[in-house]
């Protein structure tokens, strides 16, 4: 068995979410369905719809998703039209979206898929435990551009993570943006049990909150966490263990919280997964530097990182010095679907 389905089958459902625009996502879902032929029963979702079948931007046709025989597919109703595979509906979802109901069917041929699914969190983890019930070994759920949260512990139980060159012409930066995304969606999680019963209570009931030493708890009054650097500082003394955040967290917010007080350093900043950060290199770094520590309260599982040298916009990078690049900067497997290693 190939060794990226064999790290898959350890798990019920996978994400596969790209890095950006053409760096091999469906590449990637296209090996993983070839591999899984005649030996793995899946079923197969998408988050939206992750485009045309021609790139605008350069022209180059885009590869299509192919299935075989038996795959259970939960796709949008105008997709499925657009479909070339003999089906057998299933059942209709009750979940609606710009390209109509979402459809389960199963594949009686051979064929093309068009996949097209929910944008919402909870509407994808219905999907997916339906797919689930109709016995399917492992769910994938194709990943959209951006949409990141599809890599949340609620939704799936491990993700794969799709990088190339279409994501910048300089192989370092590349390099170093795949490093931090994987850093983020892989923030360490908390342990101890009060903790995580009392910050679970906070996001039940609000978005912000802190939890002191003795392990009570304080909801803080704000409209959403991005504008909240204030407020935070405002609670903060020498009692509080935890900041608890519901949502984003960004640049702007670290930023304002390290400008105002020092006091951060004792706190453990804790948010719901790594999928909910929007902060850049540098001010992460900076943050951790300084004395701040953040933990997550749903742990993400990226299993292994997939790389693609190639880039539709006329360039590529050394394929051998990219993935020794990427293998030295990450601690999982990095492995490059299109030339097979």
């Amino acid at each position: 068995m190939n060794e990226i389905l064999k790290m898959l089958r350890s798990y019920r459902s996978v994400s596969i979410i790209g890095m950006n625009k053409n760096v091999g996502k469906t590449t990637t879902l296209n090996h993983i369905l070839n591999e899984a032929r005649g030996t793995v029963s899946l079923g197969l979702t998408s988050i939206g719809r992750d485009g045309e079948e021609l790139d605008r931007v350069t022209a180059t046709e885009k590869p299509r998703i192919y299935i075989e025989k038996g795959t259970t597919i939960a796709t949008a109703k105008h997709c499925l039209l657009n479909s070339d595979f003999t089906r057998e509906i299933i059942s209709t979802t009750g979940i609606h979206t710009p390209m109509g109901e979402i459809v389960i069917c199963r594949a009686l041929s051979d064929g093309y898929v068009d996949l097209g699914g929910p944008s919402v969190n909870s509407y994808m983890t219905d999907i997916k435990n339906q797919l689930l019930k109709l016995n399917c070994d492992l769910v994938i759920i194709d990943g959209a551009l951006s949409r990141k949260t599809f890599a949340a512990p609620q939704v799936c139980e491990a993700t794969v993570l799709a990088t190339g060159a279409a994501l910048s012409r300089s192989m370092t930066a590349v390099i170093k943006e795949t490093k931090h995304t994987l850093d983020l969606l892989s923030l360490p999680n908390e342990q101890e049990p009060q903790t995580i019963k009392a910050a679970t209570k906070i996001i039940d009931e609000g978005i912000i909150g802190t939890i002191n030493k003795d392990g009570s708890y304080k909801i803080v009054e704000v409209l959403t966490a991005l504008e909240a650097a204030k407020e935070i500082v405002e609670t903060l003394d020498e009692e509080v263990s935890h900041v608890v955040i519901k949502g984003a967290v960004s640049d702007k917010l670290l930023e304002g919280i390290m400008t105002s007080t020092n006091l951060y350093k004792n706190v453990t900043f804790l948010v719901e997964d790594g999928t909910k950060l929007f902060v850049s290199r540098d001010t992460l770094y900076k943050f951790q530097k300084q004395g701040g520590t953040i933990k997550v309260l749903g742990k993400i599982t990226v299993v292994c990182i997939t790389a693609n040298p190639k880039s539709p916009y006329g360039y590529e990078f050394p394929k051998d010095k990219f993935l020794e690049g990427l293998r030295a900067a990450v601690n999982i497997p990095v492995f490059d679907v299109l030339g097979g290693e």
